[in-house]
């Protein structure tokens, strides 16, 4: 399941076409092909046979037809069968606009840009190397006028520096990047501020409650909120199950079915009942 993470940076960058093919450009030196726009294109890059792909985002550069395809991967960890679809991706969409495409993964963490950046081999002598935007070679947005001019940089550039040993720089970069983000639409503003808060380190997070958010940070965007409640029910879910199975044994599938449908209040009155319950009906339901 695509977590919280990762379906904000698919957000970060389908929000900003141009973000993409910008920092191709400009911080991993690919030559790109002149084009007068960038548009969003289907991910899907099934063709005829059964096996389903799909990229995170697809974007056209074109002169009024495709002239180079760019496919962004988001890689939160190391998935070994990532290295058997992205060649597929990149061959498929060649084929279909047939036009240069080039596959670029984005990496949260500096040992999944290294895993990923390991070229791959396809037989025959032939390797496949996708280009890899991992944090280390996010610039840092320092700048207030470079951070208005790019905010989804911005944004992405605190991600990435979060957790950097100077917090002082680390929290300005926030700050910036908060900063520019509450002067976006309403959506966007909200799941930015998520973003930021949520990707830097406990220090800088205090650094930035000085003069900023409250340490105590309540989540903006319905989004965020979306999968900060879908962790919490889960994580409950298993804890009651455990518990539930330990005090009146193995439980039935259709139990779990019905502890795993349960809401957060449910899961909390269930985690009550158990500790006095004299059996496990009595456990998962209150006396009538």
């Amino acid at each position: 399941m695509p977590t919280q993470e990762h379906e904000a940076l698919v957000h970060l960058f389908r929000n900003s076409p141009n973000l993409a093919p910008k920092l191709m450009r400009d911080t991993l030196g690919v030559e790109l092909p002149a084009h007068s726009d960038v548009k969003i294109a289907c991910a899907d890059l099934t063709e005829v046979q059964p096996t389903e792909y799909r990229a995170d985002l697809v974007l056209s550069l074109s002169n009024g037809e495709p002239a180079y395809g760019l496919i962004v991967e988001i890689q939160l960890s190391m998935d070994a069968r990532k290295r058997f679809v992205w060649p597929a991706y990149v061959a498929s969409l060649r084929a279909r606009w047939r036009c240069p495409v080039c596959l670029l993964v984005v990496c949260a963490d500096s040992a999944v840009a290294r895993w990923a950046a390991k070229p791959i081999q396809l037989g025959c002598k032939n390797l496949f190397a996708p280009q890899i935007l991992g944090p280390d070679v996010v610039p840092e947005i320092l700048d207030a006028v470079d951070a208005e001019m790019d905010p989804e940089l911005a944004v992405l550039s605190a991600m990435a520096h979060g957790h950097d040993a100077d917090v002082a720089k680390a929290a300005r970069i926030a700050a910036l990047a908060q900063g520019v983000s509450s002067g976006l639409d309403d959506d966007r503003s909200k799941l930015y501020l998520d973003l930021v808060i949520n990707s830097v380190s406990e220090a800088v997070r205090k650094e930035l409650a000085k003069t900023m958010l409250p340490f105590k940070y309540e989540y903006q965007s319905d989004f965020a909120k979306h999968y900060v409640a879908e962790g919490l029910t889960q994580g409950r879910v298993a804890l009651i199950t455990r518990l539930l199975a330990a005090r009146f044994g193995s439980l039935s599938d259709a139990v779990r079915g019905k502890i795993a449908a349960s809401t957060i209040e449910e899961l909390d009155a269930i985690g009550d009942r158990l500790l006095t319950a004299a059996s496990l009906q009595e456990a998962l339901a209150p006396k009538s």
